[in-house]
């Protein structure tokens, strides 16, 4: 039987706080936080260098707060604070896994995680540790998912892979129309111009400017982190052509 092989040297793995509630309306299902840690150990396994940004949307989302009237710089620096409490979830799941980890942030908490610094996290993950970037960008009016990009860019990883509740990018909501039609492959340009909400237009701009591919796939089988990273034909690879 032939072993696996990471198909990417360095890999930024984009999680939503969502990924971590399982069977819970919020917060974190600490049975399906246990299984991503398992699969990124398994994916880890395969030989790339890792790197994972988390959102907070299981604790609070900065653009609910503000919609209900609060200011939206607090609202987004409390979404900040939810991917905080992620990233320690994550790395604590993560270590019992058996996985050597860093916890990076992008506003100082010194008692819980390391101010991000690119060149430190590049040798974190040159060394095998699993780099976990939380706080977002450190500045509101950014969504996680544009951390992720700029985390991507900065680190060069080859790749930004993105886990959703569906296993890729559609023409429009499967979970309402039975007729959306998932697309295998698309450019940065088809996803801004159709709108397709796949990242933020902020995010995608981002990729395309530094010529880095989007990989888009279904999380709720776990076991596709594997997949994605040993370059199996799942998802939705979003690139320049």
């Amino acid at each position: 039987m032939t072993q696996k092989k990471a198909a990417y040297r360095r890999v930024l793995l984009k999680l939503s706080g969502e990924a971590l509630i399982g069977e819970q309306e919020y917060g974190i299902h600490m049975p399906t936080l246990q299984t991503i840690a398992q699969r990124v150990g398994e994916a880890k396994a395969l030989g790339c260098e890792l790197a994972i940004v988390i959102g907070g949307g299981n604790i609070f989302r900065g653009l609910k707060g503000s919609a209900a009237g609060m200011d939206r710089g607090t609202a987004d620096y409390m979404g900040m604070l939810a991917t905080m409490m992620n990233g320690m979830a994550v790395q604590d799941a993560l270590e019992k896994a058996g996985l050597e980890t860093r916890l990076m942030t992008a506003i100082e908490m010194k008692a819980v995680a390391e101010p991000y610094i690119r060149r430190r996290a590049e040798r974190h993950m040159e060394k095998g540790r699993v780099v976990i970037f939380a706080g977002g960008t450190g500045n509101p009016y950014f969504t996680t998912d544009t951390a992720a990009a700029l985390r991507a860019a900065e680190i060069h990883a080859d790749v930004v892979m993105k886990g959703t509740k569906v296993d890729g990018i559609y023409d429009k909501d499967p979970t309402v129309h039975d007729d959306a039609k998932r697309y295998s492959r698309l450019t940065y340009r088809e996803c801004i111009k159709q709108n397709l909400r796949v990242m933020d237009q902020t995010a995608i701009s981002l990729c395309e400017d530094n010529n880095l591919p989007i990989l888009v796939f279904n999380m709720t089988d776990t076991a596709n982190i594997v997949r994605a990273i040993a370059g199996e034909d799942i998802g939705t690879l979003v690139s320049t052509s």
